[in-house]
């Protein structure tokens, strides 16, 4: 779905658009992530790993994030939104209470998930921690061997603990990933031939562009990259 459009457009579809989930509860992790989690009729929703749900930020701008976990028979849904402080979509999560109700999306995007893979390896930043804990327990119950990089901002290296999340390695985000010669070197290239793997790359632009570089000239042969954000640009 496009990222913005007229508001007479969006207003065409107004009934389409009414509000269909509530907010039950929501917590702040650190200054910067929200975990919000509504309720609503989901049973019809099919939660793909890597699939995104639309909300409606604005009369003009659309944005997609990533179910974290989801109970159709409960009819919950979790989000976990990260809130910069630069976009429309930062200021609408920010605002987000209890009791609060919107429009949500079902799902709908790029697979990521290889069943077939058994090694799994995730990279990304603030904005794939939904994505991380929506793999999860998918890669615990198919017995795979799995790892996940982070490029954190300092206030946030303790969210994956917070997230129950397992078996990760949380770098500072001060450019790194943007350095090939820094990604060749690293652990998941040393050992265990991991160059083998599924490899998922979300988050900063620039990143998983020079991480699937990388991957490239080491001949992996299984490579699913999105970019969520880059400087600049609005609504990726």
């Amino acid at each position: 779905m496009i990222s913005s459009m007229p508001k007479w457009v969006g207003d065409l579809f107004s009934n389409a658009l009414r509000p269909n989930m509530k907010i039950l509860s929501l917590e702040y992790l650190s200054p910067q992530i929200k975990r919000v989690r509504f309720t609503g009729d989901i049973s019809k929703m099919n939660f793909e790993i890597g699939y995104a749900n639309v909300i409606r930020v604005t009369d003009t701008e659309y944005r997609n994030y990533t179910t974290a976990q989801h109970n159709k028979q409960e009819g919950i849904l979790d989000i976990i939104f990260h809130m910069h402080g630069k976009g429309p979509g930062s200021g609408y999560a920010d605002n987000l209470k209890a009791g609060d109700e919107i429009f949500i999306s079902g799902p709908r995007g790029k697979k990521f998930y290889d069943a077939k893979a058994g090694k799994q390896f995730i990279f990304g930043d603030e904005t794939t921690l939904g994505l991380a804990c929506s793999f999860l327990p998918v890669l615990e119950q198919g017995m795979h061997e799995f790892q996940f990089y982070f490029e954190l901002e300092e206030e946030n290296k303790e969210i994956p603990y917070l997230l129950g999340l397992k078996n990760y390695t949380v770098f500072p985000k001060n450019g790194s990933f943007h350095n090939e010669k820094w990604i060749a070197e690293l652990p998941v290239f040393q050992e265990g031939n991991w160059q083998n793997a599924s490899f998922v790359l979300a988050g900063h632009v620039k990143s998983v562009q020079t991480f699937r570089k990388v991957l490239k000239n080491c001949n992996a042969s299984k490579v699913t990259a999105q970019g969520y954000w880059l400087e600049g640009k609005s609504g990726l």
